[in-house]
């Protein structure tokens, strides 16, 4: 890892949680248990669509310095941020940017390169401080993808599910724990989400599907797959074994990209208005819409509430930060 220049992002702005207005409000509904969002309220919520919420976020964007786009991917119970950039040379790099635990501000962005790699992604940060990701390796094409997490000690460490060729882990959960998938030469036929733990190591039978968040307990699960009768991309919950498709109300597709010990669910949906960040709670969808950007998607989503992901204005990729 290499340490560069301190946090330079713009000024904050604010992110309103909008509902669509052809949809109706979701009714509100019974949580159940107060760690999680139970079974009826998940699809009570696809029932009955996009929240009206009032809920509004304070929003600061990320730029990493120097960078041409910037995207933030996770975030840990403190606020420490970890995602990707491209810098001016056209090379995809991890950071880290570590909250500062004084002020409470954003402190300094940390790069981080996989030794020898020609492309990094940092996508996870666990409570330890632990990271997850992927890297490639000069030569390799575009459909390879090889994990690592990276120790506090600052060592990497390869993260391979048996059997499999290529591998993303994508969530790293308290006990360590990493989620994902895996794939062989292909992103589509071969793709399945997988859990890689102490546990056990287990793979998700769906379709293209990948593992992107989870409660600490693995009770509750989320992630995207691809139903093979429609084509559509659709995220999905897995409560104690169960499993339920989801789709915002009124999208073409929905991908889930992480869960919070709560339950709550963070992704991104596409509809005729274009791409959307979304949240779902008990009270059902909430749009995630960064003001005058042409396309939003959430990532990311801490114990606290607060959410991470990226915005293009401008025809640029920006990282953000969304908190309540």
């Amino acid at each position: 890892m290499n340490t560069s220049t301190r946090w330079t992002g713009s000024a904050h702005a604010r992110v309103a949680l909008c509902a669509l207005a052809a949809l109706t409000a979701c009714a509100e509904v019974p949580t159940g248990s107060s760690s999680a969002l139970a079974p009826a309220a998940q699809a009570s919520a696809v029932r009955q669509g996009i929240a009206a919420g009032d809920e509004v976020f304070g929003f600061t964007s990320i730029d990493v310095p120097g960078a041409v786009s910037t995207t933030a991917s996770g975030i840990a119970p403190r606020g420490d941020v970890v995602g990707w950039f491209v810098d001016v040379a056209g090379k995809t790099r991890g950071f880290l940017l570590e909250k500062n635990s004084k002020s409470g501000d954003a402190g300094t962005f940390t790069t981080i390169d996989y030794p020898g790699s020609v492309r990094t992604q940092a996508r996870a940060i666990a409570p330890n401080g632990e990271i997850v990701g992927t890297y490639r390796r000069a030569g390799e094409p575009a459909v390879n993808a090889h994990g690592f997490r990276l120790t506090r000690k600052g060592a990497f460490v390869d993260v391979d599910y048996p059997g499999a060729i290529n591998n993303i882990p994508q969530r790293i959960l308290p006990d360590g724990t990493i989620l994902g998938c895996r794939h062989d030469n292909d992103f589509m036929a071969s793709m399945r989400g997988v859990a890689i733990g102490r546990r056990g190591n287990e793979e998700f039978a769906e379709f293209a599907s990948m593992h992107n968040g989870a409660t600490p307990d693995l009770r509750r699960i989320t992630g995207l797959y691809t139903d093979m009768l429609s084509g559509q991309s659709r995220g999905y919950l897995i409560d104690d074994g169960v499993f339920t498709p989801l789709m915002v109300p009124g999208s073409t597709e929905t991908s889930a990209w992480d869960m919070n010990p709560k339950g709550e669910i963070v992704g991104a949906y596409r509809n005729a208005a274009g791409l959307h960040g979304f949240l779902l709670t008990a009270d059902g969808y909430r749009s995630i819409d960064v003001s005058a950007a042409t396309s939003s998607r959430a990532y990311g989503i801490n114990p606290t509430g607060d959410i991470v992901g990226e915005f293009v204005m401008g025809g640029r990729t920006h990282g953000f930060v969304a908190t309540r």
